[in-house]
């Protein structure tokens, strides 16, 4: 997975898809950033045109 990739897809799929790696493979939205090499503002305002946020409780991105 990488930024190329996500840009490519659309925004409820990239959502699936984070949202499996943070249950799945990581413990914090950092260490997905830091594992795939992505940029967090870009994650955050590619999710946030769909209605979600990052919620750091449940390690999700939830409908805000």
């Amino acid at each position: 997975m990488n930024k190329t990739q996500l840009e490519r897809m659309d925004s409820h799929m990239v959502l699936s898809i984070v949202n499996e790696k943070l249950r799945l493979e990581c413990d914090s939205l950092e260490a997905l950033l830091a594992l795939y090499e992505l940029d967090g503002g870009w994650l955050g305002a590619r999710l946030a045109q769909i209605g979600y946020r990052y919620d750091p409780h449940s390690n999700q991105f939830k409908a805000a």
